[in-house]
């Protein structure tokens, strides 16, 4: 959270990889996007998951967390003591990820976006299917379709899924794009993409467009004449919060652990002691203790530049 000589990064969220560190160790794929983000000038280490690295007394080590390209849970081993940083992470297949591996250890630092109980997450398969109904449908009624995810990891996994069920291009905001190439660099499969070119006079009727949350009304969005909106996001699990944000359709896809794979997976790591961040740490933490666990909240400040994450403060 604030300048230091060395940063261990889990992913290149903007809540987890800020600048003002001297040197930077990150998991490979991370890499690319941590220098897009930071800055090419930034010193940044690679290292890949289960190598480790000593630093001082301990013995550190990256794991995959599953979340988005690159993230890792970071371990810290000393004296026979094991704590694991998860960062973000979540349990379900994603294609342009690798999977989540599971650290034993003695404690256990989770995030708490979604822990509640009425968070738990469908097959992303199911969604994708989802999403191609609305857009084929969007297509018969000479309607574009704008898909709003989050630029880094969430428009990417939409992509791959897609790539099943289609071979049609899909047309994105520059922002999505960047990220995008940055994937097909590390050999992550999509669907084609084009970039919305402001210059360029067309007409998007039937097209899929896929463009961060931000672009919502704002003048980028005045050449999707008779648009329909949907949002990609695992806040849709809850209608209400569709409804106060003025999308039409709501898809229910999160690149973070749901309430059964959260509480599985603090089981899964035998940790004794958990510190929770994020979200509803409050919930989990009482439910923890209600079955025996040693649990806390670990406060870290206010975070910003994961848009689940901020979107926990609001709901």
């Amino acid at each position: 959270m604030r300048p230091s000589d060395l940063a261990l990064i889990t992913h290149a969220h903007a809540d987890h990889a800020r600048r003002g560190a001297t040197r930077y160790i990150a998991a490979r794929d991370s890499v690319p996007i941590l220098r897009q983000r930071l800055g090419e000038d930034q010193h940044i280490d690679a290292v890949d998951y289960g190598e480790p690295i000593p630093l001082g007394d301990t013995t550190v080590s990256f794991h995959s967390a599953g979340h988005v390209l690159g993230s890792a849970q970071i371990r810290v081993a000393r004296d026979g003591e094991v704590w694991v940083a998860s960062g973000d992470f979540k349990r379900d297949d994603d294609p342009t990820c690798a999977p989540f591996e599971v650290v034993p250890c003695d404690v256990f630092i989770t995030e708490a976006t979604f822990a509640l109980p009425v968070y738990r997450w469908p097959s992303a398969s199911e969604v994708a299917r989802e999403i191609l109904d609305w857009w084929q449908a969007n297509q018969r009624a000479g309607r574009p379709s704008v898909l709003f995810c989050y630029a880094f990891g969430k428009a990417q996994r939409v992509l791959a899924e897609l790539a099943p069920l289609t071979q049609q291009a899909v047309y994105v905001h520059g922002a999505v794009q960047t990220i995008t190439e940055l994937y097909r660099a590390a050999g992550v499969s999509m669907l084609e993409t084009l970039p919305v070119d402001g210059r360029e006079r067309r007409d998007y009727a039937g097209e899929l467009v896929i463009a961060p949350p931000g672009a919502a009304g704002s003048r980028w969005m005045r050449r999707f004449k008779g648009a329909q909106t949907g949002f990609c996001s695992g806040w849709m699990r809850v209608r209400g919060n569709r409804r106060r944000r003025g999308y039409d359709r709501g898809f229910v896809l999160s690149d973070h652990a749901d309430w059964p794979s959260l509480l599985a997976t603090i089981e899964d790591t035998g940790a004794s002691r958990v510190l929770t961040t994020h979200g509803h740490s409050d919930t989990l933490v009482r439910l923890l203790r209600e079955r025996g666990v040693d649990a806390a909240e670990l406060d870290i400040g206010p975070l910003e530049g994961d848009e689940d994450v901020a979107d926990a403060a609001v709901h």
